[in-house]
């Protein structure tokens, strides 16, 4: 009772759900609500795109026991991912550090031609905190793009293709940057460029999309192509945040190879609300990029809950990829859900439904389903 009283004092009160043993699962429970924040999405789901997938958990002897249920969910139909895909950057960034023995993740380094100084753990940091894409690009300087690829897609066995840098102008550059890199002794050394393979044009359902696009201030009244952006489906994402979370359901080939206390310091980033590294939190409220449940509120999140996640949002697709956990009321699942909110079906107009439709619709899909988890039977 405690917990229902806090969610409405944060006027994020959820729909009763004493009926909710009635449905099969929790995915189809919020998807059958009557709050128009879903149910306006779903009765226009077609030009949403919709596709998300939940995991319901329950712990049996000791195991962790995965149930998947899904919407829409197809890795040959095509979305964009935006941010999501900063989280196999971070992870791959960590398990390439393991390997090293001369460097680790408080290694401070700079991009050549670049006057920021940081650190493996800084970049990582700022990567979950507030989405930064600049801390995002100086690890694929690290990494180049078919390293990180090869590292992601080995582990989980799904698709996923990493192209590009995210909002600068050497974005789809093959060839990576040096980096200058810190010695214990305060010297140097320079890194030597990465050269990835050009993207080939993606083959996939829905690859164009629209009906028209600006490029610079000139409208194109043609279907915009994303054939060679980043590619990263609901599924990946998924199978990537139950291996971070639950390395140990998985075999040790299908693990990521990372170090107890580097996944200590992921979990710790991804988890972190932003004024709790750093930033102010009034511009940086605690929703900010948790999408789940809080993403339309600037309301403080309870102490218990604690999210893990990624979020994205560009060209009108909004996506995010959480593990949830309330500690108080002994509830977890894992949940992955994109949507398109571009109701003129122009791309690069900057008119997009983000705080409209797009994040009121993930928060309360994240409310609805917590709510049905509130009275399942464990």
């Amino acid at each position: 009772m405690k917990s229902i009283i806090l969610f409405c004092t944060l006027a994020i009160a959820v729909t009763a759900c004493k009926d909710a043993p009635s449905y099969n699962n929790a995915l189809e429970y919020a998807l059958k609500s009557n709050n128009p924040k879903i149910k306006t999405v779903l009765d226009g789901s077609e030009q949403h795109e919709i596709q998300i997938r939940y995991t319901q958990i329950d712990r049996v002897d000791g195991d962790v026991v995965f149930t998947d249920h899904d919407y829409g969910t197809d890795a040959n139909v095509y979305f964009y991912p935006a941010s999501t895909v900063k989280f196999p950057a971070a992870l791959a960034t960590l398990e390439k550090l393991n390997e090293l023995d001369t460097l680790d993740r408080h290694t401070k380094f700079y991009i050549e031609g670049d006057s920021i100084e940081t650190s493996f753990s800084r970049a990582i940091t700022e990567i979950f905190a507030v989405s930064d894409n600049e801390a995002n690009n100086r690890l694929v300087e690290f990494l180049g793009f078919d390293d990180l690829n090869r590292r992601i897609g080995s582990r989980t066995e799904s698709s996923i293709r990493i192209a590009h840098r995210l909002s600068t102008a050497n974005a789809d550059d093959v060839t990576t940057k040096p980096l200058i890199i810190y010695r214990n002794d305060s010297s140097t050394v320079v890194s030597s460029p990465i050269v990835s393979r050009p993207a080939e044009a993606l083959q996939l359902k829905q690859i164009k999309k629209g009906n028209g696009f600006f490029a610079g201030d000139s409208l194109i009244s043609e279907p915009f192509d994303f054939s060679l952006k980043n590619h990263y489906p609901v599924v990946t994402q998924h199978e990537v945040l139950k291996r971070v979370i639950f390395p140990e359901t998985f075999e040790l080939g299908q693990r990521f190879e990372i170090s107890p206390s580097q996944r200590e310091f992921l979990l710790e980033a991804m988890s972190a609300l932003p004024y709790q590294v750093g930033y102010d939190r009034k511009e940086f409220y605690d929703g900010y990029v948790k999408f789940f449940m809080f993403g339309d509120s600037e309301e403080h999140i309870p102490e218990e809950i604690k999210i893990y996640n990624k979020v994205g949002y560009a060209y009108g697709t909004l996506t995010d990829c959480a593990y949830i956990h309330d500690q108080r009321n002994d509830i977890e699942f894992l949940l992955t859900a994109t949507i398109l909110v571009n109701s003129d079906q122009v791309f690069n107009d900057d008119h997009y439904e983000y705080d409209e439709v797009g994040i009121p619709f993930l928060a309360e899909l994240g409310r609805q389903i917590h709510a049905y988890e509130m009275t399942r039977k464990k």
